[in-house]
Parts: structure tokens; C-alpha cells; sequence
């Protein structure tokens, strides 16, 4: 629904007047129409800004729709009133029934067809909330193509597997269709395919369109972006999809072919924009593509927020000319740090950080106790290995088939430096000779300076105080956490399918379902219940529909299928989110 303004001209004595009416789309023989729901009058004098969420919560009034996040109290008042003109004027104001008794045979009672309810009640509340049901249809998607898409996103929030176990889970063991008012028993394997190739040629549109309705539910920042990339594995040799590269696998699976995610957030962990890349792609060349490809928003100049491996000095030099930065710096030396205080303890560790400031950029020097003890072991385990390696050379000399030709005891320790280059600066090693033979190799370590526990961040903010400058870069946990969470909660790796277009659409499911998990948990967060997806999907999982059969004396049957009856820990998180607690209608039939 939607309210128009409208302009009538009185033929009698020619002057134009105008009023205000509710309109509603319908679908007949002839194709899409408009039809008038209620007229409100000349004397309307809502703001044209919030009309839309005016018609919105009509509509869900007079078709019994529960509201995910309810409105302003003055728009609730008016959506009540006109809500019930319109019910009075159309015979359809609700009547308390009476009650329906049947004489029965209880020894016939059966169950049948038990369906998980809870985490799709929630999650198609809030898909109805982003106002995915609409953008689908205004792409031409008919009911059945909508349906199927809203059932493979929420197979992914809830049962992530490959499309064919989607498929499976869809028609036997998921409640989502009694709440859309379809059957996916009908359902075709083909069509559940098809809905993420339909889905990702409208992948801007549906970005963007997410990034608003987000926006608005919760009056998202816009100052600070956070920009990383993951990439994960396919199952298969990825011959037909030109994207499908070996590289450096985040996950140590260098022997499967890879696909590479470039993912922008914001400070509040919503996705602001996603891009796939090939498994081999070099990362400090997707920055520009992947933030320029960004809505511009001329008010405010965005701070990007990049890890070391993005930060090249080219990229650096790019951002100085558009943006906002905070960097890890890959400059590694210092002559003295400088004066430090506290931005982060805790049982666990403490960072102290201090900032150098010159003309044109800040840097800031942080030390970490956790990040030392790392270090330290990191380093004295490659200390123990290079100098068991140069015992293994000393040893051979005395050896009969060892090697002892100086020339050759020389490259072989050379060959150990560039293994273990980090480690071998530390040393002196001496290689003593008789002629043209060696006979012995002593080694030495060397006093070299390093501040161990040391990492450098790098911004054009002069004017952050060191805990500011801290807090801004620590957020990049964030998006490492959206990663995990992908990966571990909605089910992105590994791609199953073998071509391009197939595998992106994978993506991009799991991109779609990532937005509303963030949406459940950001307003469930609001309400101090902070639990992890799986958590609150394994916890609604036991709410549950189920059809009831028992006999009537005259030999017919009464099927009934309902919702069960809430735990308290479901209604915690449906009361949170301002949802009804019985998700679906009742259905009785006689037969």
C-alpha cells in the first residue's frame, strides 16, 4: 500500500481541489492494477515523509502482519484508526468465534509432519522488515520465484549445506511455507538452483537496497569503513570457472583452488558492499575498485580502516587524495618509541600505545604483552630449527660421505640464511677451513635491536588521541568476525559448484543471509541479548508446527495443524523483536 496525492477539478465552477487516498497494487486478469483502499480526506497533514511507514503498518494492521520494528507512536495511533475504518467499512472487523466442540475417538490421536518454525518465523519477519518480499517482486519475480528465494536464504541462515541439501531441507523439514502460503513439496531442485542466479544479476540493486532499509531501521554511521578480504576453497577442481585460482588459502587448504571475498562494514558490522575476485588475486589491488564502487556521500569524508596486507604506499598515496585513513604500517624500524599509555588491559594482556606526529600523518606505536609472548615463541622455535640445521652442517664434516668441500659447505649455509632470513641477521657464522676444506662452522648470535611486541598504525588524523586512534583500528575484529561467521555459521565455504555464475551466486546467498543474521542480532543486541547466530538458531529450533489427526464419532477426520506452544526462551526472543509468539495460522480441515 501507498498514499498518493490526488487532484480532482469541479466541472461546475472549474477550480481544482485535492485529496488523499490509500492505494494498493493488485494482480488481476488484465495484469498488475491499482485499486483504492480508503480515502483520508482533504484535511491529511502527515509529513510526505513518513506516508510509507504509514501505509506500511496499515497494511499490516488489516492483513494481520506483526511488525519486526514497530513505529513512532504518533504513526502506530494513525495506522490503528484508519486501519479500522477500513475493516468496519469492508465487513472485516474481527469476531471472536464461537467455540468449535467435536465428540472424538482419542485413541485415534496422531501427530504428523513436525516442521521447525521458530528460526524461520523470526527470519522471514525480518526479510519482510528489509522489504525483500517487494524488491523481488518489482524485478518481475512471480510468487513462486519470490517464495523459492526467501526459502533458499533461510535454508542458508538455517541449514547451510550445498543447494541440493537446501532443496531437501525445504520440502521435509522446514515450517518457512506454511508462512509464505505455499508447498515446497512442489518445489523443484532446478528452481532452487536458479534463485541465486536470479539473485546475483541484481546484486547492486539488492545491496544497496539492504544498505537503506538497515540504515533507516537503525540510523547506521557513515564515518568510519572497514575493508578486508577471506577467501575459501572449492570442492572440485573449479575447471570451469576463470575466478577459481590456487593461492594463499586463509585457511591452509593450498591444495584446493580458491575464490577470493573483498567485504566492506561498517563500524556496526552491516555489509556495505561485497566483491569476488579470483583465488590468485594480488589484494592491495582490489582497494580502489571495491571503495570507489561505493554510494559517495558528499557530507561526510568516510575514514577507511585497512590491514597491512592492503597497505601498500600506492594505496596509502590513493586515499590521502579521497579519504580518511587509519593503516598497519609496514615500516618495521625505529630509533625510540615514544611516550606510552594504557589503551587496553585485562586479565589476558596489555597494549600501551604512543602517537609521533608530522606534518601530514600520525603514527601510532603500540605494544602488546600477548603480542610479544607470540613473538618470542614464534622466534625461539626458529632460533632452535636454524641452529640444529647448522649443527647438521658442522657434523657432516667429520662424516664420511659428508659434505666438506668449503665452496659447497658455503652455499649450503647461504641456502639456510634465505630459508630462515628473519632469524639469520641475528647470527655471525664463521666457516674455518684447511686448504680447500672445511672443518668446522661456529655461529655466534648477535646483538641486534628489535622491539618485540611492536606493531605501527598509520592515519591522516592528526588529531586522535591515542586511545581513539586504538578503538577506531580495533574494529577491524569486526569484520574478521563477519568472515567467521560466513564461514562457520552460514556456510560459504567450500563452493560446490563449478562454474562462475554459480559459485558467485553461492556468495552471494551467503552475503544476503549475512545481512539479516546482522539485523536479528543488532536488534536482538539492543534488547541485551548478544548470543551468537547458532546459538539463537539452535535455541528456536525446537519451536515447532505439527498436524494433529483424531477421529470423530461419525468415522471423519479433524486434521489440525498449529504452532506448538512457546518455551520461555523463545518468547524472551520474540518479545525482543516484537513478534508474535504463535508463528503461523491454524489450519482445520475435516475430511
Amino acid at each position: 500500500m501507498f498514499i498518493r496525492k490526488v487532484f480532482h477539478t469541479d466541472k461546475k465552477n472549474n477550480t481544482v481541489y485535492h485529496t488523499f487516498k490509500l492505494i494498493e497494487s493488485v494482480r488481476t486478469e488484465r495484469g498488475p492494477r491499482q485499486r483504492m483502499v480508503a480515502n483520508l480526506g482533504a484535511d491529511f497533514n502527515v509529513p510526505e515523509e513518513k506516508w510509507k511507514d504509514l501505509a506500511n503498518r496499515i497494511e499490516q494492521i488489516v492483513t494481520g502482519q506483526s511488525s519486526l520494528f514497530p513505529p513512532s507512536a504518533d504513526i502506530e495511533d494513525l495506522a490503528l484508526l484508519y486501519a479500522k475504518r477500513i475493516i468496519s467499512y469492508h465487513g472485516k472487523e474481527d469476531k471472536k468465534e464461537s467455540p468449535d466442540y467435536h465428540t472424538v475417538d482419542i485413541d485415534t490421536l496422531d501427530h504428523q509432519d513436525v516442521r521447525s518454525v521458530g528460526a524461520e518465523h523470526v527470519i522471514y519477519e525480518t526479510i519482510k522488515a528489509l522489504g525483500l518480499p517487494d524488491l523481488f517482486a518489482s524485478f518481475g519475480f512471480n510468487k513462486p520465484a519470490t517464495d523459492a528465494a526467501i526459502g533458499v536464504i533461510a535454508a542458508r541462515l538455517i541449514a547451510p549445506s550445498s543447494d541440493r541439501a537446501a532443496h531437501i531441507w525445504l520440502q521435509s523439514a522446514s515450517a518457512i511455507d506454511d508462512l509464505l502460503k505455499t508447498d515446497f513439496k512442489s518445489l523443484s531442485q532446478d528452481r532452487v538452483y536458479k534463485t541465486a542466479d536470479m539473485l546475483l544479476k541484481k546484486k547492486k540493486v539488492i545491496e544497496d537496497h539492504l544498505r537503506s532499509k538497515e540504515s533507516t531501521l537503525f540510523d547506521l554511521k557513515e564515518k568510519v569503513i572497514l575493508y578486508d578480504l577471506t577467501n575459501t576453497f572449492f570442492e572440485g577442481s573449479g575447471k570451469y570457472n576463470d575466478k577459481a585460482h590456487f593461492g594463499n588459502s586463509k585457511e591452509k587448504r593450498g591444495d584446493c583452488p580458491l575464490v577470493t571475498l573483498g567485504l566492506v562494514l561498517d563500524t556496526d558490522g552491516f555489509p556495505k558492499r561485497t566483491e569476488v575476485f579470483p583465488g590468485n588475486i594480488s589484494e592491495p589491488g582490489t582497494l580502489k575498485k571495491v571503495i570507489s564502487s561505493l554510494s559517495p556521500n558528499i557530507q561526510i569524508k568516510p575514514l577507511i580502516v585497512i590491514d597491512a596486507g592492503i597497505a601498500t604506499e600506492e594505496n596509502i598515496a590513493w586515499l590521502k587524495g579521497y579519504y580518511d585513513y587509519i593503516v598497519v604500517s609496514r615500516r618495521k624500524k625505529i630509533d625510540a618509541l615514544p611516550d606510552m599509555v594504557t589503551v587496553r588491559e585485562d586479565n589476558r594482556r596489555c597494549i600501551r600505545a604512543g602517537i609521533i606526529r608530522t606534518d601530514n600523518e600520525a603514527t601510532l606505536y603500540c605494544y602488546s604483552t600477548d603480542k610479544k609472548i607470540k613473538e618470542t615463541g614464534i622466534q625461539n622455535r626458529f632460533e632452535k630449527r636454524f641452529e640444529e640445521e647448522l649443527t647438521k652442517v658442522h657434523n657432516a664434516l667429520n662424516k664420511k660421505h659428508g659434505t666438506k668441500n668449503y665452496t659447497k659447505v658455503i652455499e649450503k649455509i647461504g641456502r639456510l640464511k634465505e630459508r630462515y632470513k628473519r632469524i639469520a641477521r641475528h647470527y655471525e657464522i664463521t666457516v674455518t677451513k684447511n686448504d680447500n676444506l672445511a672443518t668446522a662452522v661456529t655461529w655466534q648470535k648477535k646483538h641486534i635491536e628489535h622491539h618485540t611486541g611492536i606493531y605501527a598504525l598509520r592515519s591522516n588524523c592528526l588529531d586522535f588521541t591515542e586511545q581513539e586512534f586504538f578503538d577506531i583500528f580495533s574494529m577491524l575484529t569486526d569484520i574478521e568476525d563477519a568472515f567467521r561467521s560466513m564461514k562457520s555459521e552460514l556456510g560459504l565455504r567450500p563452493v560446490y559448484h563449478q562454474k562462475e555464475y554459480r559459485s558467485d551466486g553461492h556468495i552471494f546467498i551467503t552475503v544476503i543471509a549475512y545481512h539479516i543474521m546482522q539485523t536479528i542480532r543488532y536488534a536482538l543486541k539492543n534488547k541485551q541479548i548478544r548470543e551468537s547466530w547458532s546459538t539463537i538458531r539452535k535455541v528456536l529450533s525446537t519451536h515447532v508446527r505439527i498436524t494433529t489427526t483424531i477421529k470423530k464419532d461419525d468415522g471423519r477426520v479433524v486434521h489440525i495443524r498449529k504452532s506448538t506452544r512457546p518455551e520461555p526462551v523463545h518468547t524472551k526472543i520474540y518479545d525482543a523483536l516484537g513478534l508474535p509468539h504463535c508463528p503461523g495460522k491454524t489450519i482445520k480441515t475435516i475430511l
